[in-house]
This record gives structure tokens, C-alpha cells and sequence, in this order.
């Protein structure tokens, strides 16, 4: 499998001098779920985007499998409680009433995360600059899992400025359809930016819509974790306790 060495052109455009606009990268997701999860994601989803949101992610947890975390988020990137809980109560009667689970389960409604998962092109245009992680669904000179700031998205693939050996800081085009998992690296820069945009659309929290202090802002996040990306099936933390609405389901 290959990837795209990109090389800047910088002569000036043809015409009037006035380059056209770029279109718009697509908002619908790419990374999509297996299993149990994706026919979660089919009940589901449709619901969440009547309600004026879009579906982020969808995992099933715990040993049992019995708890469904479900992260959501509106267009413009940003969530509050409230909405989980309108999101909780929405989609809640149609997991009763597709009786996916035999017993009682739990549901959990959150926001992505500021280190969130990249899931639609359009992402990648959103969260251009900073720091990302992408694993592919093949290796790439002997690698599967790159690490370096985001450069947007075009004509099909994540640009990402990476260390590549022997040529130093390179931007490499991935192509979208060989994209397993990305999501962003928890940084102080990224911690900043989603402050901005919280205050911004006045919601008065970060882009996950938990409160930080002070301790947590100057700290960040570690920008030279190399954890593996989750698998699909793997047990993820959940960073949003503060912000989750969880729902017990019993029988």
C-alpha cells in the first residue's frame, strides 16, 4: 500500500488571481462500527439527527457487553448536558423497543472528548494544526501508525505532517478508505482551542463540555504518548464523567 507525498505549489493562480474556494470536505462518517455496535449506530442514528445532532460513536463495553456508550455531538462540534440527556431519552425506547439486549444494560450519552475521534472527512478540515494520531488498515513502509499535525483534507485523503526516516518532517496524503482509526492528541494548544470555541458559541465550557482547572490546562495532555489507538472492540475510558448521562436499563 502507498501514500501520498504531498509537494506544496506555491505559483499563483490562473484568471482573475482569485483562487475558487475548495469545496467543503464530506460530513458523513468514514470510520463506522462492526458487530453489535453498528446495529446499534442503525437504531439510532436517524433518531440522533432528527434531534438536530450527529452521531460521533458508538461502543459496547464491559465485560457483558452491557454498556453502550454512545458519543454525539451538534455540527458545529460542541454539546452540553442537557442535550445528552435529550439525547438519553430520545434513543433510549428504541433500544427497549428493538430488544437488543436480554437483561438490564447501561447507556451512556457524552460528548467526544477534546481528544476526540476523527471520524469524517470533515474533521480533519475542522481540527486542521494540531496534533492527531491515525492508524491505518494497512502498514506503510513497515508502519501502521503515524503521529504529526493535521494539514486538512483533499481529494480523498488526511494530510498529515509526520517524521518520515531519512527525510525529516514530510506531509503525507492517506487515503481515507485505508483509514482504520484517528482521533486527536491531547495537547495544550488543543486545550486552548477548544476553550476558544466554547466560549465562542457561549456555552461556557471546552469542547467536551467538562469543566478545567487550572492544573489541568497547564498540564494538557502528553504529546509524546504513542498508545495505540483503540481497537473497536476495546474498552475505552471514558473522559466525560462530568459530562455522561448515564441510564441504567433494567427489567
Amino acid at each position: 500500500m502507498r501514500c501520498s507525498l504531498i509537494v506544496t505549489d506555491n505559483a499563483p493562480p490562473a484568471g482573475d488571481g482569485q483562487p475558487d474556494a475548495p469545496p467543503r470536505a464530506s460530513t458523513e462518517r468514514f470510520i463506522v462500527e462492526a458487530g453489535l455496535a453498528a446495529q446499534l449506530a442503525a437504531f439510532v442514528e436517524p433518531a440522533i439527527i432528527d434531534l438536530g445532532f450527529r452521531l460521533v460513536r458508538v461502543s459496547v463495553q464491559g465485560k457483558e457487553g452491557k454498556t453502550v456508550q454512545i458519543m454525539a455531538e451538534r455540527p458545529d462540534g460542541t454539546i452540553s448536558i442537557d442535550d445528552c440527556e435529550t439525547i438519553s431519552k430520545q434513543i433510549s425506547p428504541i433500544l427497549d423497543v428493538n430488544d437488543v439486549f436480554a437483561g438490564a444494560y447501561r447507556l451512556e450519552v457524552s460528548s467526544p472528548g477534546i481528544d476526540r475521534p476523527l471520524v469524517r472527512p470533515s474533521d480533519f478540515e475542522d481540527w486542521e494544526g494540531y496534533e492527531a494520531k491515525v492508524e491505518l488498515k494497512e502498514a506503510v513502509d513497515g508502519r501502521r501508525r503515524f503521529k504529526g499535525a493535521l494539514h486538512g483534507f483533499d481529494d480523498g485523503e488526511v494530510l498529515m505532517e509526520c517524521d518520515v526516516e531519512g527525510a525529516g518532517r514530510q506531509v503525507l496524503g492517506f487515503p481515507v478508505h485505508l483509514v482504520s482509526d484517528a482521533k486527536l492528541v491531547l495537547t495544550d494548544d488543543l486545550i486552548r482551542e477548544a476553550l476558544t470555541r466554547a466560549k465562542k458559541e457561549k456555552s461556557g465550557r471546552p469542547g467536551d463540555g467538562i469543566e478545567l482547572d487550572d492544573a489541568e490546562f497547564a498540564t494538557g495532555g502528553d504529546p509524546e504518548d504513542d498508545d495505540p489507538l483503540p481497537d473497536d472492540d476495546a474498552s475505552v475510558p471514558n473522559r466525560d464523567d462530568d459530562h455522561a448521562n448515564d441510564q441504567s436499563k433494567k427489567d
